[in-house]
């Protein structure tokens, strides 16, 4: 049976050398079409592919709900007014909000009532305490108009004129801290993305030379007849590519669905409170078509490179051949 298969690889690649257009169409190719080994690369593919597409995919999350997290943000203000002994405050606060309402710039004043300003500060102390007795402070969130900024630090000098207690916060050091760690996530989300390339390049690269060592005597008859590099390799890197085709597009499709169901999953479970804070964290998994396409993207691109690894690693040991 080896005899009759190298015979079959010998005409072939004399035929390919002879003339392209004439190179018989033998049932015998030169890599397995099917093996154990086969079915664990496209296995390996599936899994780095389902993985580096959960990477990249939290990494336009996280990129996505920082942009809309300084996008809220920057679209307000608040302005903080103390209680001061013989200063009524709720005289300072009507004249802060008018001094906000005039200036160009701001959309809205709202100025909260003592409850409301109370009900700000449980978070940190807890229901049921009574704040009656303590300065509590008053706030004012201040919608800013996007497209035609104010001077804030115009304003700011105006309001500690007219009410000393008032103290305006354009909330610039909670963006900044918000760009910081989406960017660090997503710098993270990267490195893990190129982690899985890495490995599943090794794990290519380990199945070609498993490949040429279990084909090795028919690769170095073709060798030492004459038959091209490229013929050579050209076999390796179409069955390869086909194996990563195969096993990208399961890790593609596998990724798919589960940020589908995670959407679907988030719908669900959108009244509970762990759930608004998820999706205050990631938003609400929706990656749209844009995100799809990326991983569509990804699988192709996973495919193209275990092809291209296959071919430069029979290359490199037909190098060795001389």
């Amino acid at each position: 049976m080896a005899l009759l298969i190298r015979k079959r690889v010998l005409t072939r690649a004399t035929a390919s050398t002879n003339s392209e257009d004439d190179v018989p169409n033998l049932p015998t190719p030169l890599v397995p079409a099917d093996s154990v080994a086969g079915r664990s690369l496209v296995i390996v593919i599936a899994i780095m592919t389902f993985l580096a597409a959960l990477a990249a995919g939290a990494a336009l999350l996280v990129a996505d709900a920082s942009a809309e997290w300084r996008r809220e943000a920057g679209s307000e203000a608040s302005v903080q007014v103390r209680p001061t002994p013989g200063r009524d405050i709720e005289a300072d606060l009507k004249s802060a909000a008018e001094i906000l309402q005039k200036t160009p710039g701001v959309r809205e004043a709202q100025v909260y009532t003592k409850a409301e300003s109370e009900a700000l500060l449980t978070p940190w102390l807890g229901k049921g305490l009574d704040l009656t007795e303590l300065p509590t402070p008053r706030m004012i969130v201040v919608k800013l108009d996007p497209k035609s900024r104010p001077d804030l630090e115009s304003l700011r000098t105006e309001l500690n004129f007219a009410i000393p207690s008032a103290v305006l916060d354009d909330h610039h050091i909670f963006v900044e801290r918000l760009g910081d760690m989406s960017r660090a996530a997503v710098a993270v989300a990267v490195m893990i993305f190129i982690l899985i390339l890495v490995t599943m390049g090794i794990a290519v690269a380990s199945a070609t030379r498993a490949a040429v060592a279990t084909n090795r005597e028919i690769v170095e008859v073709l060798h030492i007849v004459g038959a091209a590099d490229n013929f050579i390799a050209q076999e390796f890197q179409r069955r390869f590519l086909a194996l990563g085709l195969k096993g990208a597009l399961i890790g593609g499709a596998a990724a798919i669905a589960f940020f589908a169901l995670a959407q679907m999953a988030a719908r669900n479970w959108r009244a509970t409170a762990s759930a608004d804070q998820m999706q205050a964290m990631f938003g609400d998994f929706a990656l749209g078509a844009g995100g799809f396409a990326v991983i569509l993207i990804l699988a192709g691109a996973i495919a193209v490179l275990t092809g291209y690894l296959s071919q430069v690693t029979v290359f490199r040991h037909l190098r060795r051949l001389g």
